[in-house]
């Protein structure tokens, strides 16, 4: 199915069953590789509630936000609702989004029940992007207290585009972990370089990058009880090792292991260590603040801040578990972000 206007993009979404969008520019054109792949599997499973189309997002109104990305993007509608998306020509991601929405869709259509709805920020309007952006700026700063340690985790896109989520969250709250905050988020491209700087020297970094910035994820920061210990060595052990075999061969309970299908997709993420851990909290909880820092704060009332930068030098002497090492008496860092600056930024920090 083709389609190139406003009139066929809503008979497209009156189809019945699931319909699978191949999004792509006027300029560029589908994805050949990936259409063939689509037509394949339709072939070979030969569903009628199974539909693929093309969409030209030049020439559709409700795809305006897409004009100009060069990036893949395929979007999943069941009874007029998006119900998943997947950015990144991805083929075995896809083919499994596929075959898991189209069984989620027969059930729904056959026994009933709600479909899981999903935004994509390329389909707000400016009323719903301004909502958006005001509660992101009204966030109040996560606070908990200064004697519990605490660690990133992450459901990666994989995981997500699955439907795992809430059952991932159960086993998290089951085995004794706190979930201080919760949010989901699509990383850009950008965003998963920049997060993953400390891997640019690896082979699958570009993979990694391609596949984090896919979907969406879940980006949790947690703990646990008090007098616990700390949580990111019992964290890392819970989830399993990055290797979905050895997972499966040495930690059969462990996340990965149950959730990840290869190395690059294993479902979770944690932090390293600590320091890393801190990092990861300023990339994407700046607000987030311990009990101790709350309390000071309030009893200063108003509090100046600067921008400090540490040069490389430094910062490889210098490995401590938490930033404050390099604090003069009485200051604080409120958030820290490992990066490597262009030459483009240099220039701009030296106008200054």
């Amino acid at each position: 199915m083709s389609v190139t206007n406003q009139e066929a993009w809503e008979e497209m979404l009156a189809t019945k069953g699931l319909t699978v969008v191949d999004v792509y520019q006027q300029w560029c054109g589908p994805c050949r590789a990936v259409v063939s792949l689509l037509r394949k599997i339709k072939n070979e499973l030969g569903d009628d509630l199974l539909h693929f189309a093309t969409a030209e997002a030049d020439s559709i109104d409700a795809l305006e936000r897409y004009r100009g990305r060069c990036e893949p993007t395929f979007l999943f509608f069941a009874g007029g609702e998006m119900v998943s998306v997947l950015r990144g020509a991805n083929a075995p991601l896809l083919q499994r989004m596929v075959l898991e929405e189209l069984a989620r869709e027969r059930i729904i259509l056959e026994q009933g029940g709600e479909r899981r709805v999903v935004k994509d920020e390329g389909l707000l309007d400016d009323e719903e992007e301004e909502e958006v952006i005001e509660q992101d700026q009204s966030d109040e700063d996560i606070i908990v207290p200064a004697n519990k340690s605490y660690t990133v985790a992450i459901i990666k896109p994989d995981a997500v585009a699955h439907g795992k989520v809430s059952e991932i969250i159960m086993k998290i709250q089951d085995a004794g972990f706190e979930i201080l905050a919760h949010e989901e988020r699509t990383l850009t491209k950008s965003e998963a370089q920049d997060f993953y700087n400390h891997k640019a020297g690896e082979t699958c970094f570009e993979d990694l990058v391609q596949f984090m910035s896919s979907g969406p994820s879940h980006v949790l920061v947690i703990s646990q009880q008090e007098g616990s210990g700390n949580v990111v060595p019992a964290w890392r052990e819970f989830i399993g090792p990055a290797d979905i075999e050895e997972a499966r061969r040495e930690k059969p309970e462990s996340l990965r292991a149950q959730y990840g299908s290869e190395t690059l997709l294993n479902a979770l993420h944690g932090s390293d260590d600590s320091q890393q851990a801190s990092r990861e909290l300023a990339f994407f909880f700046p607000s987030f603040r311990t009990s101790s820092q709350a309390e000071l704060h309030e009893k200063e009332g108003h509090v100046e801040r600067t921008l400090a930068l540490i040069r490389p030098d430094l910062a490889r002497e210098q490995r401590e578990e938490h930033p404050d090492w390099y604090c003069p008496l009485n200051q604080h860092v409120s958030a820290i972000k490992s990066l490597a600056l262009s030459s483009q930024h240099v220039s701009a920090i030296k106008s200054l």
